[in-house]
C-alpha cells in the first residue's frame, strides 16, 4: 500500500518541492516548481533512473575482463514455495555462487581460484505471472592464489543444469526436513528433469560497459512497460508480450483487478535487496581484485586508463531534461536569464529554505506552518 500511494504522487507537489523564479523579470513568467520523486520501486519513472544511474555506477567497478550473463530459473512445482515467503529468494542468489564457486573448486583445489559473481532477483516473466529466476553476470575466469588471471570460457550446460536443480532441491530439504510431501515432490523433481533446472547461458559480454549495460536492464524494470498497454476501458485491460518460446507476440485482455493484482504481486517487501555480490565482487575481496584485474587490462591492452579510477557524477534533473527534451528548465522564457530558487518544502520535514527567511514575517509564516503540521500530525 506504501508503494503504491508513493507511486501515485510520484511528480506532484504532495511529496515536496523546489521553486524557482525569474525575479525581477518584466515579463511575469511563471515560477517553475520541480517536484520531488518518490523512490519507490513500483514507479516506471523512478526505475528508469535508477537503473541509470546503477548501470553508470557498475561501468566503474566492473572488472574489465569478458563476463557471461546466465539466468538460473525455477521449476513452477516449486515457485509457490517463494511466492509465500520472498526471503528465500535471497537464499537463492547465494546458492548460485555456490555453483560457481564449486566448479572452480573441483577445476582446481590447489589455486584457490575466486569468481566474481553479480546477481540480481527477478520474479515476474513476461506475461506478469510469478515466475521468479535469478540474472546473473559471472567473469568468464578466476584469480588463483598467486594473483594470476585464469580464463575459462566454456563451463558445460549440463554441468550448471544439474548443479543448480541439486543446490536448489537442497535447500527445501533444509526449509522443510520433516515434511514428507516435500520429500516426495524431490524424488519426483529428480525424475521429472533428469538433465536438471533450465539455465540459460548464452549472452557473453566482452566489455565492462556492455555487461554493466545489459544487467542494468533488469534491475529495476517495471513488470510491464507502458507502450505494451494497448487499451483500458475502465473494466478490463488490453496489453500484450512476447511469448520468449515462440517469439511471437500475444494480446491479452484481463479484468482491470485481475491486473493490478498481478502488477502489485511483485513489489518486494521493504529493504528487500535484489541484487547480491560474491566472489571477487564482494566487499571484502572487491578492491584488492580490482588492483589486479586493472594491472591485468593494462598489462593486456596497454590502455592507461585502466590504473586509474574512474568515477562518474550522477546526472542532476537539469541535464536529464536537456538531455530528454533539448530545453533549460531553469532558463527564464522572458528574458533568458537562469531562474532563482526561492523556495524548498519536503513532505515530512515542512519548509527547508526561502529566499527571505531572514525576514520577519517569513520567520513567522514558518513557524505557524510548522505548529500547524505537528497539531495535524
Amino acid at each position: 500500500k506504501e508503494a503504491v500511494q508513493k507511486t501515485i504522487k510520484c511528480g506532484t507537489r504532495d511529496l515536496g518541492y523546489a521553486r524557482y523564479e525569474c525575479l525581477g523579470c518584466e515579463g511575469n513568467p511563471r515560477p517553475v516548481f520541480v517536484c520531488f520523486t518518490c523512490k519507490s520501486r513500483f514507479c516506471h519513472k523512478c526505475g528508469k533512473k535508477y537503473t541509470d544511474d546503477w548501470s553508470d555506477k557498475q561501468q566503474e567497478m566492473i572488472f574489465n575482463v569478458p563476463h557471461r550473463h546466465m539466468v538460473f530459473t525455477i521449476p513452477k512445482e516449486l515457485r509457490r514455495v517463494f511466492y509465500k515467503d520472498r526471503k528465500k529468494l535471497n537464499e537463492l542468489s547465494k546458492q548460485v555462487a555456490e555453483v560457481f564457486k564449486f566448479y572452480y573448486d573441483r577445476k582446481s583445489k590447489k589455486r584457490h581460484l575466486k569468481v566474481g559473481v553479480i546477481t540480481v532477483i527477478h520474479t515476474f516473466g513476461r506475461d506478469l505471472k510469478f515466475n521468479p529466476h535469478i540474472h546473473t553476470l559471472v567473469t568468464e575466469g578466476a584469480l588463483d592464489n598467486r594473483h594470476e588471471w585464469v580464463s575459462s570460457e566454456y563451463i558445460s550446460y549440463d554441468f550448471l543444469r544439474k548443479s543448480w536443480q541439486k543446490v536448489l532441491l537442497d535447500l527445501m530439504k533444509k526449509w522443510f526436513p520433516e515434511n514428507q510431501r516435500v520429500l516426495e515432490m524431490i524424488n519426483d523433481l529428480y525424475k521429472r528433469y533428469p538433465n536438471g533446472f533450465y539455465v540459460n547461458a548464452e549472452r557473453k559480454m566482452k566489455g565492462a560497459k556492455g555487461a554493466a549495460k545489459y544487467i542494468g536492464r533488469y534491475l529495476a524494470r517495471p513488470v510491464i512497460a507502458e507502450y505494451r498497454i494497448e487499451n483500458y476501458d475502465g473494466e478490463k485491460v488490453h496489453f500484450w508480450y512476447e511469448d520468449h518460446r515462440t517469439g511471437k507476440r500475444k494480446d491479452v485482455t484481463w479484468p482491470v483487478y485481475k491486473f493490478i493484482f498481478n502488477l502489485l504481486q511483485h513489489i518486494p517487501p521493504k529493504h528487500f535487496r535484489m541484487v547480491g555480490r560474491f566472489g571477487l565482487y564482494s566487499r571484502r575481496s572487491y578492491q584488492k581484485a580490482n588492483q589486479i584485474l586493472s594491472l591485468y587490462s593494462f598489462v593486456r591492452t596497454k590502455q592507461l586508463s585502466f590504473l586509474f579510477e574512474r568515477k562518474k557524477r550522477k546526472k542532476t534533473y537539469r541535464q536529464r531534461m536537456i538531455e530528454a527534451f533539448g530545453q533549460d528548465p531553469y532558463i527564464c522564457p522572458c528574458c533568458h536569464r537562469e531562474m532563482e530558487l526561492v523556495e524548498i518544502w519536503h513532505n515530512d520535514y515542512g519548509f527547508l529554505f526561502h529566499y527571505m527567511e531572514e525576514v520577519e514575517c517569513i520567520k513567522t509564516w514558518r513557524i505557524y506552518n510548522d505548529a500547524k503540521k505537528h497539531k495535524a500530525g
